[in-house]
């Protein structure tokens, strides 16, 4: 008997490489929904075994799921910043199993508020398969051996210009710009800015990406998962300087609270960004620098650094529901109730699946002379 998966949000730029991967697997039926039942159409009618459907996530649930009878739902629709659990508890009510992309940091961490009910239907509830925090803990998790005392890590996106950026992912960066956030520095929660702590990094033949906070699950996460952590940063940035600049320069006025938030200028700074197109490429980059002290008690780090070209960049974080989605329908995930998508997944799989991509990937290791 076929696995049904609903891929809300399945026509934009996360849900459609989802689907087009899902419908490959024989026993699997996709079924590719947004508010567009056109957009729905077109994509399930070129994909081998999929179905259309018109489902706005804004409003309930209960009766579309009774109908479509899903086995699993993976939510595309962000942002996450602000959303409730309703699709989540729609899920669970019904008796399926429930996946998403979300990067918002209390909708991820507070997804635990689920375990109890998700238990008892005996389904499985995953927030955050993306690439924070499921890659990000991924490799953390993997080279945690290295270290006797993993005290420090440094990471960073580096986004690419010309590839798809949708209205959702714009308004969820919009949505901490200049705005405060705590971190583990030096053993203390620090308060941060969004897209301030201006730095600079140099990736290769991609050259100098400039880089800025970003408040991601992470930075609740991962010092309770690695208790010996004493700092943790994650930055972004865009690839043309003057738009991360200018970015730069906005959140200040939030900060200051000359302006409120960024959010509604979303739409007209989607716009504005397109038109530097030409001053890009289609490559973007992440690193991960782990820092600590290895079992004869010397400082040591590793780097890894990923770069992704071709536009393949957007795929990433795609990659955690896809494998999710297939363990799920086999009965192999070996976990249940509601959790962060951390520990799930090992970096073997996932760079398995990175690599029809154009991706490369490169461990760099430091110790003192």
């Amino acid at each position: 008997m076929s696995t049904r998966v609903l891929v809300l949000g399945g026509y934009g730029t996360f849900g459609s490489f989802i689907c087009r991967n899902l419908s490959e697997d024989e026993g699997l039926t996709v079924i590719v929904a947004g508010r567009s039942l056109e957009k729905a159409r077109d994509l399930a009618e070129s994909l081998p075994a999929a179905e259309a459907e018109q489902i706005d996530v804004t409003e309930p649930l209960g009766p579309v799921l009774a109908r479509i009878r899903p086995d699993i739902v993976i939510h595309t629709s962000g942002p996450f910043q602000g959303q409730s659990y309703a699709v989540a508890e729609a899920c669970i009510e019904a008796g399926c199993h429930y996946i998403d992309l979300a990067d918002g940091r209390d909708f991820v961490t507070g997804i635990g508020r689920l375990d109890g009910v998700a238990k008892a239907k005996g389904v499985t509830v995953v927030s955050g398969a993306s690439s924070v925090p499921c890659l990000t803990s991924t490799i953390a998790d993997h080279y945690r051996s290295r270290f006797s005392c993993l005290t420090r890590l440094d990471y960073a996106i580096a986004t690419a210009q010309r590839t798809g950026r949708g209205l959702a992912t714009t308004t969820a960066i919009l949505g901490y710009v200049g705005r405060p956030f705590t971190t583990l520095i030096d053993g203390s929660r620090r308060t941060v800015h969004g897209w301030q702590g201006l730095t600079a990094r140099r990736y290769g033949d991609l050259g100098t990406r400039l880089l800025g906070y970003c408040d991601i699950p992470d930075l609740e996460l991962f010092p309770e998962r690695y208790p010996d952590l004493r700092t943790i940063r994650f930055r972004a940035g865009l690839e043309v300087p003057f738009s991360h600049l200018g970015l730069w320069g906005l959140s200040w006025l939030v900060r200051f609270g000359l302006v409120r938030s960024l959010v509604p200028l979303a739409p007209l700074l989607l716009k504005a960004s397109n038109l530097f197109d030409r001053f890009g490429s289609d490559a973007s980059a992440f690193h991960m620098t782990m820092s600590g002290t290895d079992e004869a008690g010397a400082e040591t780090s590793l780097t890894l650094e990923l770069v992704a070209r071709s536009g393949d960049g957007p795929n990433i974080p795609c990659i955690p529901s896809i494998l999710l989605a297939r363990k799920l329908a086999v009965k192999s995930l070996g976990a249940s109730g509601a959790m962060p998508c951390v520990g799930l997944i090992a970096l073997e799989e996932y760079l398995a699946a990175l690599a029809p991509l154009d991706i490369s990937w490169k461990e760099t290791e430091q110790r003192p002379a």
